[in-house]
C-alpha cells in the first residue's frame, strides 16, 4: 500500500487497510472469507471497502474475523520460515 506517497508494509491491524490491500497481501486470508459466505473476493467495493466495513455489512464480529486473519497470517508466515 501506498500512504503518503511513500511504500509501507501492510498492517493486518490498519482500520485503513481495504480488502483489495489485505488480499494482494495475504491471499491466504480469503478464506476466511469464503467459508463466511462473504462475497468481498473481487467484489467492486473492495477496493474501497475495510475488515470493519465488511463486518457491518454482513452483520459479523470484527474482532472474531480479524482474529482468525491473524490465525492465518502466522500459520502462513511460520511455514514459509520453516522450509
Amino acid at each position: 500500500p501506498m500512504r503518503g506517497g511513500q511504500a509501507m508494509l501492510a498492517d493486518i491491524d490498519d482500520p485503513d487497510l481495504t480488502l483489495e490491500e489485505m488480499f494482494r497481501a495475504w491471499p491466504e486470508t480469503v478464506s476466511a472469507f469464503v467459508k463466511r459466505g462473504m462475497l468481498c473476493v473481487g467484489c467492486p467495493i473492495a477496493p474501497f471497502h475495510t475488515l470493519i466495513d465488511a463486518c457491518r455489512e454482513y452483520q459479523l464480529e470484527e474482532v472474531v474475523i480479524r482474529d482468525e486473519l491473524r490465525s492465518i497470517i502466522a500459520a502462513t508466515e511460520d511455514s514459509h520460515r520453516h522450509r
